[in-house]
């Protein structure tokens, strides 16, 4: 990607935030990234995007502000020691005051950060990786561990990260902070009278279906495939209300034939659309009436804060931070991993009870505007910034 240079800081007196990640595409953590740059104030911070692998230019559209740099550094697979002279360079060449790194694929890139001088390190930790869903094998925990004296300050997206950083990591619970991930409450709203609003090219547009609906990465971790096979419990088991049930499920990735092979297998082609990647999430919402994550493994969630904003109920599997966003009875209810039929039976609950539906969805609505607001967010990591760079004042 041909970039235009922007000013180093002995030229601007703002101080950069380097923000760097293994890629800078579609998800969730990318998108949390692209909120703070939009959003943190243009005059407090700069700031510059280094994907070491690469940035995907129609994503890099979602920065709206004119005066950010994006670097790909197309990392071969491996560790990334290769990659140390040349982030070396470019942390002196910058000279950043905060190097905000994110999740286990991009902390190597500290060490180069504390070799150049980078005044303050920030390491995030968002979720899982995909080989280490439940954060249980010992191996990342030793390979985190070795990293921790580069690091001035960890951010954990939930409690039950920062526990695992803190019991299992070793790092002390004073370096540790939790900021949750926000939603922007205005994009994101319920339909106009609750009533879900079918997209153009969806096939399911008319007014006595039930639309059941997940947005993600379709990968091995977000398991849709368990989606797909409760659906069809739900369709087989579910008596007189499952006829009206549809199935939308909108991403893409390397599960896509498996989860349609699964389809066919199931004989749902005609009440299952795949939706393929779309740019248009607020509107995917808003034509759903009931949203599922069937995830093995979660950090906090963009989806579900997202359909909560939406005032959708929501049927999520209780892991990772699942169970810290939905309010279990009162804005959706939460299934263990890998089971289809409890899954199913979660998904009938609400097919056949509007009321517990829009009462739950209402719910979700109103935690999502008092307590996960994507200003409220910024602000939090606005003052963690702001606190570490006069800490290193002189």
């Amino acid at each position: 990607m041909s970039l235009p240079m922007i000013p180093s800081s002995a030229s601007d007196g703002r101080p950069l935030v380097m923000h760097v990640l293994y890629s800078f595409d579609v998800g969730g953590l990318e998108n949390g990234v692209v909120n703070i740059v939009n959003r943190m104030p243009a005059e407090r911070f700069r700031h510059m995007v280094v994907a070491l692998s690469h940035c995907a230019e129609g994503f890099s559209k979602r920065v709206q502000r004119d005066d950010v740099q994006f670097i790909s550094l197309h990392k071969p697979p491996g560790h990334g020691v290769k990659l140390y002279p040349r982030l070396f360079r470019l942390f002196r060449e910058h000279r950043p005051a905060i190097v905000h790194t994110r999740n286990l694929a991009a902390l190597e890139a500290a060490v180069p950060a504390w070799a150049a001088g980078v005044p303050a390190r920030v390491h995030g930790e968002h979720g899982w990786d995909v080989s280490d869903p439940g954060g249980v094998r010992r191996k990342y925990q030793l390979v985190r561990r070795a990293y921790s004296p580069f690091v001035a300050r960890y951010v954990a997206l939930s409690g039950q990260i920062e526990r695992y950083l803190v019991e299992r990591v070793g790092v002390a619970a004073a370096r540790v902070e939790r900021i949750c991930n926000g939603v922007d409450t205005i994009r994101f709203q319920p339909a106009p009278g609750g009533v879900r609003v079918p997209l153009a090219d969806s096939p399911f547009d008319t007014p006595d279906a039930l639309v059941v609906g997940t947005v993600g990465r379709l990968q091995v971790v977000k398991d849709q495939l368990n989606l797909v096979r409760a659906f069809a419990v739900a369709r087989r088991d579910g008596g007189e209300a499952a006829a009206r049930l549809r199935l939308v499920i909108a991403g893409e990735g390397p599960l896509r034939p498996a989860i349609e092979d699964e389809v066919r297998q199931q004989n749902l082609a005609d009440v299952v659309w795949m939706a393929g990647e779309r740019k248009d999430v607020p509107e995917v919402m808003r034509s759903l009436d009931i949203f599922a994550l069937p995830s093995r493994a979660e950090g906090i969630s963009n989806t579900i804060l997202e359909a909560m904003a939406s005032g959708l109920p929501v049927v999520a599997t209780d892991v990772g931070g699942n169970g810290e966003l939905i309010e279990a009875g009162r804005t959706g209810l939460l299934v263990p991993a890998e089971e289809p039929v409890t899954m199913a039976e979660a998904l009938m609950c609400y097919a056949s009870n509007a009321a517990l539906q829009n009462s739950h969805g209402l719910a979700g609505r109103q935690r999502v505007e008092q307590g996960f607001s994507l200003d409220a967010m910024v602000a939090r990591y606005t003052e963690l910034y702001e606190r570490l760079l006069r800490r290193r004042s002189p």
